[in-house]
């Protein structure tokens, strides 16, 4: 079975930094691009970063506000991704989710983490 495990999710402070896995089993995550998402109560989700497979570009992508803060980047000698999330703020609270490809129509999910900014 194919699987993404999400962890590293938690509180900060605003300010503050968190870095997220996303590790794979079952399939060979460099065979996929990766994207973050987000979602915040009440609203809809939205992509946050995403990373190219190596075997095409290795692009990455964010969200714009977030872009200078976060940063995507993946260890395909364990098929892990990852985000970095620096300077955090109380409007980046939400359950962020990792999924085989950069889109919404990605076949494989992660069962999402949990991150709260606040002071």
């Amino acid at each position: 079975q194919v699987h993404l495990v999400e962890s590293g999710g938690g509180l900060v402070q605003p300010g503050g930094s968190l870095r997220l896995s996303c590790e794979a089993s079952g399939f060979t995550l460099s065979d996929n691009d990766v994207g973050w998402f987000r979602q915040a109560p009440g609203k809809e989700r939205e992509a946050v970063a995403c990373i190219s497979s190596p075997r095409t570009s290795d692009r990455t992508l964010y969200l714009d506000s977030v872009k200078g803060r976060f940063t995507i980047f993946r260890d395909d000698s364990t098929d892990t991704a990852y985000l970095q999330m620096d300077n955090l703020k109380p409007e980046d609270t939400g359950v962020y989710r990792c999924a085989s490809a950069c889109s919404d129509d990605a076949t494989t999910w992660g069962q999402g983490t949990q991150v709260t900014v606040s002071s």
